[in-house]
């Protein structure tokens, strides 16, 4: 704990770490007052009313950043580029071209894809932009208006989306930390005095015994998402002796670094940012299209996923499924196989090339199997307990408390190594 303190002081001490961690305070204070601007024609009690009734508004309310509880100009959030980013990875993992040009050119290859879904993130967000006007009109929510004030609307959420991005990037760039994973962070904190007045307010004696059972299984979700982020599996490394002239290099033994979850909470985006998609574009079809089967459809869909027990089971795969995408992504066996064949080191009992690369793949698969499990089951728990105790709060709560919780310790991941980087 000291040493965690003294670190914090190093870095509030060092004039570059201190000028990044206030650009990131800026920009998040911007995002919140952007958030607070809504567009115009709002029926705030019927929007209350719509916020606390479905569960689909409850999770992009959380996934926007907070944006949506009021219907700000950005009430899209950053769910745009983060979809466009999904279907960037899937197309970088079917093309082998996009795949060489993201592992052999580098930074200057990643920049290029990250310019790709810059680019599809626009048409995401009014594709998004008009489904949420048409759904929320027909929900009475937003009056009918004219044509051209809701093409106005539609490029006015669409902008707000762009510039939230943008904002993102820059503090990837100038701040400290992943900047779209601390836009929704900062969206959740700042619902934290809204949802402790509503508590007090709805405080009931006689559900006591249910808030200790919730504040227990908080503080377990708590230490199980820091053990498990924490967790890594040590493969031991050697470094074959050389012989130069009159001196010998090498043969020192260190181990390579795997992650129970290299993930971190990267599947809990993917997967709310997939669920939340095609309800859109569902909403957008039942109230929109004049064709009766088109129609059926869509809103067949949209039933379907209002139920509770779909809807865990379809965000339990989806986060385990993306846990293991994204490790894929993050971490090829092959190329660190190469990489240890090239600087004269093996892993003690397997030989180098493709059997270093099939160990380490393997080991990866087994490790990443628990924290696909354990992620998934985290991510579902809280829409158990809503089931058993009737506490529409507990699902938001619990999805929202397992971002913050990953967002923090990566946060503290950053400022340490930026301070550990300071001292050399």
């Amino acid at each position: 704990m000291n040493n965690f303190l003294a670190k914090i002081s190093l870095a509030f001490r060092d004039q570059v770490l201190r000028k990044r961690i206030g650009f990131t305070i800026l920009i998040l204070i911007l995002f919140r007052l952007m958030a607070t601007i809504p567009i115009p024609g709002v029926d705030v009690a019927n929007l209350a009313k719509l916020l606390s009734s479905s569960q689909f508004f409850g999770f992009l309310n959380i996934f926007s950043g907070g944006g949506l509880s009021n219907l700000s100009i950005v009430m899209l959030g950053v769910g745009p580029f983060i979809t466009a980013s999904i279907i960037i990875q899937l197309l970088t993992m079917m093309y082998p071209k996009w795949k060489n040009l993201m592992h052999e050119e580098g930074e200057a290859g990643r920049m290029k894809l990250s310019q790709y879904s810059r680019y599809i993130s626009i048409p995401l967000g009014v594709i998004s932009a008009i489904g949420f006007l048409s759904l929320l009109q027909s929900q009475g929510v937003l009056p009918q208006i004219s044509t051209s004030a809701f093409v106005m609307n539609v490029i006015v959420i669409t902008a707000g989306s762009t510039l939230l991005m943008w904002l993102g990037e820059l503090v990837s760039e100038f701040g400290i930390g992943n900047g779209v994973s601390l836009i929704i962070f900062a969206g959740i904190v700042s619902s934290l005095p809204t949802a402790v007045n509503q508590f007090i307010v709805q405080f009931k004696a006689i559900d006591i015994p249910v808030y200790i059972i919730a504040v227990v299984i908080v503080l377990i979700v708590v230490a199980g998402v820091v053990y498990i982020t924490e967790a890594e599996r040590s493969v031991p490394v050697t470094y074959a002796k050389q012989v130069r002239g009159n001196k010998v290099y090498g043969g020192a033994s260190t181990y390579l670094p795997l992650r129970l979850n290299q993930a971190g909470v990267i599947p809990i985006i993917f997967a709310l940012s997939i669920l939340l998609f095609p309800q859109i574009i569902s909403n957008l079809l039942s109230h929109w299209t004049a064709h009766p089967t088109i129609a059926a459809w869509a809103t067949s869909f949209t039933v379907l996923f209002n139920n509770q027990w779909v809807y865990g089971a379809a965000y339990f795969v989806l986060v385990v499924l993306f846990t293991y995408f994204y490790t894929a992504v993050t971490f090829d066996p092959k190329q660190i196989s190469e990489n240890l064949q090239r600087s004269g080191a093996f892993i003690p009992g397997v030989r180098p090339g493709t059997f270093t690369m099939e160990y380490l793949g393997n080991i990866v698969t087994r490790i990443t199997l628990v924290g696909a499990l354990f992620l998934g089951i985290i991510a579902i728990l809280p829409l158990c307990m809503q089931a058993f105790t009737s506490s529409k709060s507990l699902a938001i709560g619990g999805t929202a408390l397992l971002i913050v919780v990953s967002v923090v310790l990566d946060l503290l991941k950053k400022i340490d190594a930026q301070v550990a980087m300071r001292e050399y």
